[in-house]
Parts: C-alpha cells; structure tokens; sequence
C-alpha cells in the first residue's frame, strides 16, 4: 500500500488577491485524491482540516498514523467523516464493519484507533472520500445511509439555484465535536450560487466535486466579496475555502459536491451582490 501527505499553508486575503490562476491553483485546488490502492491526505493550516481518499482495488487499505502528528493513531485527538462516492465497500473500525453503499456516510470518534477500507469488487471499487478535523472528546461513531440523510430543497429555477442539500453529519443527525460534512446538487439546468454570497469568518470550509462528466468542469468562485477569483475544477479535484472566501460554482454540465467544514459556531455574513466585485 502507498500513502501521500501534503500540506496546505493559510493564506491572507491580502495576499491571496494578487495570486495568478496558477498560484491560486497551487494554494487551494486539491488533486490527485483519488489512486488505485493507496491513501493521499491533505492537510490544511486553515482549522487544522484534513481531506484525502481511500480506493480499496486489489487490496485492503489501513489507515495509519502520520509522523507528522507524532500520535500513535491516525484519530487520536481527531474526528473523521467518510462518504462513499464509489461502489459498495467496507470501513473496518476497531473490528466494527460498516457496510457503504453509494453516497453512504459514516462517522468516526476520536477514540477509534484501527481503521481499514474494502471493496466489495475490484471491478467496482469503492472511493471513499473523508475529512478530519481536531476533536475535543470521544463521541460514538454513526454510519448514515444516504436513503436517511435529511434533505434541504433550496433555491428557485427562477433563479438557477434549485439544488437538493443531503446533511448526512450533521448536529441533528450525529453528535460531533465541530465537523460537519453532507451532499449538494444542484438540479438540472441550475447551479451553486447561494446569493447573496456569504463568508463564515470562524469556518473553513472544503468542497470536493464529483459525478462531473469527462471533458466538463465546475467553475468554484472564491475571493473576499471585492476580490472574487475562478478556480476550474474537474471532477475528483476539492477546493480549500478559507473563511475570508465566498463560495459557489458554475458548471459545463451537472455536477455535485461534498462540503465539509470545521472551526467554530459562527454567524454567516451576508454579501449583497450589489457589493460584489
């Protein structure tokens, strides 16, 4: 089995507005997540976030402790949401399986210490994609199918927003200490756009797009309302958000995405689009 860590350095609005497209693509695109029978991580400044993904083929894969973070195990100290984009597979917990199927969530607790991923087929292997984040405690672990995922229906054909929101982690759903992850897409024909724009100044936030069709892309939008920039993504490729940034997309063809977030409660701060740039 083979592993990748990289690490992603907070960045300040200041700074981050005189990037060129490839330095803003260096800074906050996230590639490379997915690879036949290894594990690639990113660790992020912003909250201390971790994403990555796991793609059990012909072997099974265990998720080990990063030199790094001079733990003895990879949660210690940490909380993980994992969601199934692939085919049916497996999370081994501390000899606790759980079954995901296709868009099947699972949360684990900080007390967790072995961690393993299947594939039920080689020919149909499963791609986990997860997040991580610091935990204060150790609270129980959760799987969530994604038949019991809640739903929020947002937005208006009127205004080319109507999407279907999946909160599979959740407050209402599992206990967590700060980690949050769920499923946005956007109906046919429309996009993210959230307007009016908003930043969480006490979140970070990561979006991970996917079931977008060869050759398309989503345009991500990021930037300080007065500072907005375009980040083409393709499909399997995640955007960090920085909690100074904005957030939505455009796309060449249908798409969804998996956002994940950590930091504190904070209230959203609204931009009206008059004060867009």
């Amino acid at each position: 089995m083979k592993s990748t860590f990289k690490i992603r350095y907070a960045t300040h609005p200041d700074d981050a507005k005189t990037y060129d497209t490839q330095r803003l693509r260096k800074d906050f695109l996230v590639n490379d997540i997915f690879t036949e029978d290894e594990v690639n991580l990113t660790y992020s400044h912003y909250d201390r976030f971790i994403m990555g993904g796991a793609m059990p083929v012909h072997e099974k894969l265990q998720l080990e402790s990063i030199p790094f973070f001079a733990t003895k195990y990879f949660l210690q100290k940490k909380e993980m949401g994992i969601i199934n984009i692939g085919q049916k597979g497996k999370v081994i917990a501390d000899g606790q399986t759980y079954e995901l199927e296709h868009k099947d969530a699972l949360y684990l607790g900080s007390d967790v210490k072995d961690i393993s991923f299947e594939s039920e087929e080689a020919s149909k292997p499963s791609k986990f994609y997860l997040n991580a984040c610091i935990a204060h405690k150790a609270l129980p672990s959760k799987l969530i199918s994604f038949a019991d995922a809640p739903i929020l229906e947002l937005g208006t054909t009127e205004e080319s927003n109507k999407r279907k929101l999946y909160q599979h982690i959740v407050p209402h759903t599992v206990e967590t200490c700060q980690l949050m992850m769920g499923i946005t897409s956007p109906e046919l024909g429309n996009a993210w756009n959230t307007m009016p724009a908003h930043v969480h100044e006490l979140r970070m936030e990561a979006y991970f797009y996917f079931d977008v069709p060869e050759g398309k892309a989503a345009a991500h939008i990021m930037g300080q309302p007065q500072e907005t920039r375009i980040l083409w993504v393709a499909n399997e490729q995640a955007v960090i958000s920085p909690p100074w940034s904005i957030h939505c997309a455009a796309g060449t063809s249908p798409y969804s995405f998996i956002w994940g977030m950590a930091g504190d409660d904070d209230p959203i701060v609204p931009y009206p689009i008059s004060e867009l740039q």
